[in-house]
């Protein structure tokens, strides 16, 4: 198989459970201060919505097809 067909079949199934789970969220821890010993950190918390899932999906199916063309 093609490198870009590889591609298209790894966004195939990373959309496919973004799809599958609704959604995924995820947290990201960021340190912001550190003085001496005392450390401040926050948490950035993000969500990747099942539209992005269907979308990066569909651009897989398009590179598994367009792999087989050439």
């Amino acid at each position: 198989m093609k490198p870009i067909g590889i591609v298209g079949v790894v966004l195939i199934v990373l959309g496919g459970i973004v799809v599958a789970l609704r959604g995924v969220s995820y947290v990201r821890d960021r340190e912001e201060v550190r003085l001496g010993p005392i450390e401040l950190t926050s948490e950035e918390r993000g969500f990747i919505s099942p539209v992005v899932g269907v979308l990066v999906l569909a651009a897989g199916v398009a590179l598994v097809f367009i792999g087989r063309r050439r």
